[in-house]
């Protein structure tokens, strides 16, 4: 390069500058006078002289029209907070600087597709997409919050690489569907509250859903309009499922970048002080607004009660082949009532009972037993009032 400058300059030294200029253009150091068409007027009103103005070219294929473009980026190490998703920032990108709303994503492991998210990470890259000019790929970008000099932290947010421009991206969100059963058939249950019309169960047929639990599902089919709430499917399941459980359905959500793209004018400004799109943050701290609180968000303490089981009945067949210590041993209660009755009986009375043909017998007098120890407690409850009457009576003469 140093060679070719010297061949130039020696072969063109004799020639008057203006035909020199047109050979090998102008040289550094030369002063030269621009015009400029198509300028806004407060360009020419604020024009300060001390303020250094940057003229850079532009390609053919460079022209002012936004479009979506993807960036590798990363939070700067230096700047005080994480970055939230939809928050407005200001991008240097080459020959410009605008505002925009990027979306940031992450590449899901195992798969091609792009996870919105709500923050940056701390320490890792993540995808940005944003709208803005025709830039090629491999260009570098930083971008900051507030264009003020006089902020007191480090004002780069966030620093990047450009990698692809295109008309749209798929960048995808989480969307958690949940219902309830609504009646159950052994493995098949009908499902509700997860739709809202028919329509919606037929773009999900045959999606898997899932319980609390842990049961795996498929859904099948809506049912016909009578047969439920507006929105209930049928559905299948590995086993059968409680009326208790919840069953919920894992989907993803397009989602896009807002559309918003404004050019950085400082110049056509007399303090050269300018003043985009504010964060919320920023407008909340000016209108002293608090963080707003939803219901379903905040998190509630949970109250289950205790399920309450049935005791276990082991069949007799089966008990009397279990060996002694795994018998079901009864309580000292039912016990007590067992000696009762049989002990009032003789050998022969107990011997007759016990046979097959005499159970009905067993158990009408079992039943009339229950009756005379009910009539013989609520006797002892009265006669134990009149004493207690009585006594108080004595006490009140004495």
């Amino acid at each position: 390069f140093k060679k070719q400058t010297e061949i130039n300059r020696k072969e063109f030294e004799d020639l008057p500058s203006n035909i020199r200029a047109q050979y090998e253009g102008y040289r550094p150091g030369l002063y030269i006078r621009i015009v400029l068409s198509n300028i806004p007027c407060e360009f020419v009103q604020f024009f300060n002289p001390r303020y250094p103005v940057i003229l850079g070219a532009l390609l053919a294929n460079e022209d002012s029209s936004a479009r979506l473009l993807q960036a590798r980026t990363i939070k700067h190490r230096w700047h005080a907070r994480i970055l939230k998703n939809r928050d407005p920032l200001v991008i240097s990108l080459g020959w410009r600087r605008f505002q925009t709303i990027p979306l940031y994503s992450l590449e899901d492991r195992g798969t091609t597709r792009m996870r919105a998210i709500k923050y940056t990470p701390e320490h890792m890259h993540c995808f940005a997409t944003f709208n803005g000019p025709p830039t090629p790929p491999n260009f570098g970008l930083l971008a900051y919050q507030n264009t003020s000099n006089t902020v007191s932290h480090f004002r780069i947010a966030m620093t990047g690489t450009l990698l692809e421009q295109d008309k749209s991206f798929l960048i995808y969100k989480k969307l958690k569907l949940v219902g309830v059963p609504h009646k159950i058939f052994k493995k098949t249950a009908f499902v509700k509250n997860m739709f809202s019309s028919s329509l919606e169960v037929a773009k999900f047929e045959g999606a898997a859903i899932r319980t609390v639990s842990g049961i795996r599902g498929q859904v099948k089919k809506g049912l016909k309009t009578g047969n439920g709430p507006e929105g209930t499917f049928r559905a299948t399941f590995e086993d059968k499922i409680l009326m208790s459980d919840i069953v919920f359905l894992r989907t993803w959500y397009p989602v896009e970048p807002p559309k918003y793209y404004n050019i950085v004018t400082s110049l056509l400004e007399s303090e050269k002080n300018w003043q985009g799109m504010k964060t919320v943050r920023q407008l909340r701290v000016e209108k002293q607004l608090t963080i707003p609180i939803e219901k379903d968000s905040v998190y509630r303490k949970i109250e289950r009660k205790p399920k309450e089981f049935e005791p276990l009945k082991v069949p007799k067949s089966i008990l009397q082949e279990l060996p002694f210590s795994s018998k079901v041993q009864q309580s000292s209660k039912e016990i007590s009532l067992q000696d009762k009755f049989w002990g009032n009986l003789t050998q022969q009375q107990q011997n007759l009972l016990k046979e097959p043909k005499n159970n009905e017998k067993t158990k009408l007098i079992t039943m009339l037993n229950t009756i005379k120890n009910h009539r013989l407690k609520l006797q002892y409850e009265k006669k134990k009032a009149r004493h207690e009457e009585f006594v108080k009576k004595k006490e009140e003469e004495q």
